[in-house]
């Protein structure tokens, strides 16, 4: 396809669309080239992901199935899965909240320091986890900036399930905002000014209008901070205090696990972690699928 372009001499000429030579140059690279490649990829996939995921369960099951059962249902396995699950029942709908508010704002508002709450943001990713658990020590700790005020309201954060769900909401809450904004901003604004014009309210416009055209973002989000809140380890481990069947975390209990040199133990209950997140993968391919046929 070509199309006239104006030029400067007042000249015209064909300018050519450069797609389809693109497509067709890289279909005529040499198929030895494509080979390595390929060869390459799958051999970097494989002993990154592939064999180690394999070593894992080939170690869960090498003392049997009963032998499998017996470490997940364990009292501290069944403890520390059962607290994952409610920091992910805390953490997701938290951070959906939260990220579609700041997702919203950022995309059809215009306001003073709009660059600053997008650094914000941002700084979750910038930050190592483990400096992310020890900033709420610094705050919430025995000697922290509102100790005296957890103290007098009695409660307990650090070394508790509040400071592990504070921890992973701060380590997660990028992940559905960064999703959302560049659908909302795809999206533009005509058509909530046009709901708006007919009388809309904001829920309405929120629910019948934002929100149908930017879900898949949202669930991409949701799907993410699933399973980043499930595998969190550094800032956990910070705040958690390691207390086995209380504040251990699956991947903490994996930890202790493997420093009491439990190996069969550790791979089995690491084999729960590979499963829920090939649930969430899973979950991932299926909304990328939708999203492409929508």
């Amino acid at each position: 396809m070509s199309r006239d372009l104006s030029l400067e001499d007042g000249e015209r000429g064909p300018v050519l669309d450069p797609g389809p030579r693109v497509a067709s140059a890289a279909r005529s690279e040499p198929r030895i080239a494509r080979g390595i490649l390929v060869a390459l990829a799958y051999a970097y996939v494989g002993a990154l992901i592939v064999v180690p995921v394999a070593s894992v369960l080939v170690a869960a099951f090498a003392a049997g199935p009963s032998a499998w059962w017996s470490a997940v249902t364990d009292p501290d396995a069944l403890a520390a899965l059962r607290l994952s699950l409610e920091v992910v029942a805390i953490v997701v709908p938290l951070n959906t909240t939260f990220g579609l508010a700041a997702a919203w704002a950022l995309t059809k508002f215009h306001f003073p320091g709009q660059r600053l709450l997008t650094a914000l943001i941002d700084l979750p990713l910038a930050v190592s986890p483990v400096v992310s658990g020890l900033l709420f020590v610094l705050l919430f700790g025995a000697h922290g900036w509102f100790a005296p005020l957890v103290t007098a309201l009695g409660l307990k954060i650090i070394f508790a399930t509040p400071g592990i769900v504070l921890a992973t909401v701060f380590v997660t809450f990028p992940l559905v905002a960064r999703e959302l904004i560049p659908v909302l901003e795809s999206q533009g604004t005509e058509l909530e000014e046009a709901a708006i014009s007919l009388g809309a309210s904001g829920w309405q416009l929120l629910f019948r209008v934002t929100l149908p055209a930017a879900k898949w973002g949202l669930l991409y989000g949701v799907v993410l901070t699933t399973a980043r809140s499930l595998g969190e380890f550094g800032a956990v481990s910070v705040v958690s205090g390691h207390i086995r069947g209380a504040t251990n975390t699956l991947p903490l209990h994996v930890e202790v696990l493997y420093g009491e040199y439990n190996f069969g133990a550790a791979s089995a209950v690491a084999s729960l972690l590979i499963g829920l997140g090939l649930l969430t993968l899973i979950a991932k391919r299926a909304i990328e699928r939708k999203r492409r046929t929508s």
